[in-house]
């Protein structure tokens, strides 16, 4: 038996193999054997051994001689079954087509690696991610596509790569929006749900998705995008990053680290909205506007520093002025007006005040003490209000002021109503129209009359509580019916026909 060794190990593993035959001869049972020849360490294996010399004898010469000697020895780890022999052997591979700048031969060796017969899913694994290294150093734009396309096929349907193909692709949907080909890149983005994802980290999860939210608003697919955004729960930002993170338990899948380009959890928390932001402006959703933003100021990187936060409480408050008045624009309101912060910005507190004092705004007045600040709102964090926040902010003051006028008034002409709210009596009349067919209030109009008769909105628990009592009443009068009837029978003792 020949024995192939290197390094210092050899003449003990000679000793060793010699003991262990000897110790044949003498000792009957095999199972003692057995025992001594697995515990040979792994580190001297035969193939790993002639790995070396192999590379020593054939490295010199020209490039495609040397590739052929190194898949000569590829083919060998590779139907021995040697993992760490197979993963070098493809190392050095790439490695000198990469040295010699050999970038066309570099993407048919990936192509012919991964091809091969019964190839090793470590060895693919391996061969990907170093070829990754080299997307950087590539010369020109071309090639550059040239060899992420070639990942990108050799990794396309394999679990395994998986994670390394989502940011194959993403980096080649970086390329084509630098192009200006954003439609091309959302495309690509959109290619790869990495929520299902098991060994990606969370961060770079919520990162990527992101990106395909950002390319489809880019390109003004707002229906995808919002699909894409929901794959993200809010509650995901609220999560303890300063626990230690858990050992995973035997069986699990390990989940790798994020790369170093991908941003904290509290900032993808500030991305997520500002994106959202996008989105709901696009339907002028004020009142999910105005969440947002509160979310965002809720953010302790944010809320410590008063350049940042000001410009966020403004547009909190600019967006729950121009939001319809219901039961969540309420609750926001009075829980902005208790903030303590508000008292920073006196013009906002004032303005916020006027809305939940029932008392009628003059528009002309609001409008002259707040125009500058409305204007001057664009050139603050997160842009302009909108092009028709304007007319929405006036329509909002009018729904104020007829709320105002449906509770200190039972009924009121169309005309003094018009006067009240300085409109047409066409205009006071549209309005009222809209505020009933929302159920915002509940009114009625004589229009021959020209009298409006306001009703106050009854809560349903009362109207239940009517019904259950109504009802109680009409069982006593049935029993109490019953009862007489009875009676009657058993006086005349007549027979009572079914």
């Amino acid at each position: 038996m020949s024995l192939y060794t290197s390094g210092s190990g050899g003449p003990f593993l000679k000793l060793y193999f010699q003991f262990s035959l000897r110790l044949a001869h003498q000792v009957t049972h095999t199972s003692l054997l057995l025992g001594f020849i697995q515990q040979i360490p792994k580190s001297y294996s035969i193939q790993r051994s002639l790995y070396p010399i192999h590379v020593k004898m054939e490295g010199n010469g020209s490039l495609d001689s040397q590739i052929e000697s190194l898949l000569n020895v590829e083919k060998q780890m590779r139907l021995n079954g040697d993992v760490a022999g197979t993963k070098k052997a493809v190392s050095d591979i790439l490695q000198l087509c990469f040295d010699n700048r050999a970038w066309k031969t570099l993407n048919d060796q990936i192509v012919v690696l991964s091809k091969r017969r019964g190839q090793l899913k470590q060895a693919v694994t391996a061969m990907v991610q170093q070829a990754m290294q080299y997307i950087d150093e590539t010369p020109d734009i071309e090639t550059k596509i040239e060899l992420i396309k070639t990942l990108n096929s050799v990794s396309a349907g394999k679990i395994y790569v998986e994670i390394e193909r989502a940011r194959l692709i993403k980096r080649l949907a970086k390329i084509k929006e630098e192009q200006g080909q954003i439609a091309e890149a959302a495309d690509l983005m959109q290619e790869i749900a990495v929520e299902t994802f098991g060994a990606m980290a969370k961060t770079e999860k919520i990162a990527f998705i992101l990106e395909q939210v950002r390319l489809c608003l880019d390109r003004q697919d707002y229906v995808r995008a919002q699909i894409l955004s929901r794959k993200i729960s809010p509650r995901v930002f609220d999560a303890d990053t300063s626990k230690e993170k858990k050992k995973p338990k035997e069986g699990e899948s390990i989940v790798e680290e994020a790369p170093a380009d991908i941003p904290s959890l509290l900032e993808l928390k500030r991305i997520y909205y500002e994106l959202m932001i996008r989105y709901y402006s696009h339907n002028n959703d004020y009142l999910e506007i105005c969440r947002c933003y509160k979310s965002i100021y809720e953010i302790p990187s944010v809320k410590e520093d008063s350049s940042k936060w000001i410009p966020v409480l403004r547009k909190i408050c600019w967006y729950l002025v121009l939001a319809p008045h219901d039961p969540m624009q309420s609750s926001l309101l009075n829980s902005t007006l208790d903030d303590k912060n508000l008292s920073e910005i006196p013009h906002f507190r004032s303005l916020l005040k006027q809305l939940i004092t029932m008392e009628v705004i003059q528009w002309t007045a609001l409008w002259s003490t707040f125009k500058d600040e409305f204007e001057n709102e664009k050139n603050m964090l997160g842009g302009s209000l909108g092009d028709k926040a304007a007319d929405d902010l006036k329509e909002r003051v009018i729904e104020h002021n007829i709320l105002v006028v449906s509770k200190y008034y039972a009924r009121i002409t169309i005309k003094r109503l018009a006067a009240l709210l300085c409109l047409t009596v066409e205009e006071a009349e549209k309005h009222l129209s809209d505020m009933v067919v929302s159920k915002a209030l509940i009114a009625k109009v004589d229009r021959p009359l020209g009298i409006v008769c306001f009703q106050t909105v009854k809560d349903s628990n009362d109207i239940l509580n009517s019904w259950a009592s109504n009802l109680e009443k009409l069982l006593d009068l049935v029993e109490k019916s019953c009862h007489q009837i009875h009676k009657e029978t058993m006086v005349h003792k007549a027979a009572l026909k079914v």
